[in-house]
C-alpha cells in the first residue's frame, strides 16, 4: 500500500531564458509567470530517465532519501510507462510503477495514475503532471500542477548547476509555488 501511495504521489508529480513566450525571471526582478504546461513538448524527447534534483515534500516520498529517478517509457497502447524509484534510509530501493496519459489539446499536460488500470475510471485517480518548464535540448524540466501543493526539478545528469538551479527556482517562485520546505536530494554543483 505505502509503494501505492508512493507512486500516486510520484506520479502526480514528476519538468535558459523564457519558457515557451511566457515572461521569466531576470535581473532579480520577478515577473509573474503562469502556472501553466508548457504548450509544446516532444513526448519522444521527453521519454527516458529523469533524476530528480529536488521536490515540494509529498506524503509518497516520505521515505526516499535520494536516488530518487523517473523513468518514462512508451506503452503499445500510446500511454507511457511510469517507473519511479528511490533509496529508502535502509539502502534499499523502492520502486512504483504506474501510467501516464496525454491531455488532447495541451501537449504539456500529461495525467498520471499509479492504481490498478480496473481503477482508473475512479473520479480522482488520473492526477494532473504538469511539465511548466523543459530545457530546448531535454537536459532539464520543471513539472508541477494547478494546485501548486507539488513541484519536481528534474535533470537528465544526477546532479545540476547552480546557476540553473537558482534560476528554475526563481522561476518556480514567480509562478506561485511556496520553497520553503523544498527537498534538494542531488548534488548542486
Amino acid at each position: 500500500m505505502r509503494e501505492l501511495a508512493y507512486a500516486v504521489a510520484a506520479a502526480m508529480a514528476l519538468t535558459s531564458g523564457a519558457v515557451h513566450g511566457q515572461a521569466s525571471v531576470s535581473a532579480g526582478t520577478a515577473t509573474p509567470l503562469e502556472n501553466v504546461p508548457v504548450t509544446a513538448l516532444e513526448l519522444d524527447r521527453y521519454l527516458g530517465q529523469w533524476h530528480e534534483i529536488a521536490h515540494l515534500p509529498m506524503f509518497f516520498q516520505r521515505k526516499c532519501v535520494g536516488d530518487t529517478t523517473a523513468t518514462y517509457t512508451l506503452k503499445e497502447n500510446d500511454r507511457i510507462e511510469v517507473r519511479n524509484a528511490c533509496r529508502t534510509k535502509d539502502g534499499s530501493r523502492t520502486e512504483s510503477v504506474g501510467e501516464a496519459q496525454t491531455v488532447d489539446g495541451s501537449p504539456g499536460a500529461l495525467k498520471v495514475r499509479f492504481a490498478p488500470a480496473w481503477l482508473g475510471w475512479v473520479p480522482g485517480i488520473w492526477a494532473d503532471y504538469w511539465v511548466l518548464d523543459v530545457d530546448p535540448e531535454y537536459r532539464w524540466a520543471v513539472v508541477g500542477g494547478p494546485s501548486r501543493k507539488y513541484l519536481w526539478i528534474l535533470s537528465r545528469d544526477p546532479s545540476m548547476d547552480a546557476g540553473l538551479f537558482n534560476r528554475l527556482k526563481a522561476d518556480a517562485k514567480a509562478r506561485g509555488y511556496q520553497l520553503d520546505e523544498l527537498v534538494i536530494g542531488a548534488p548542486i554543483k
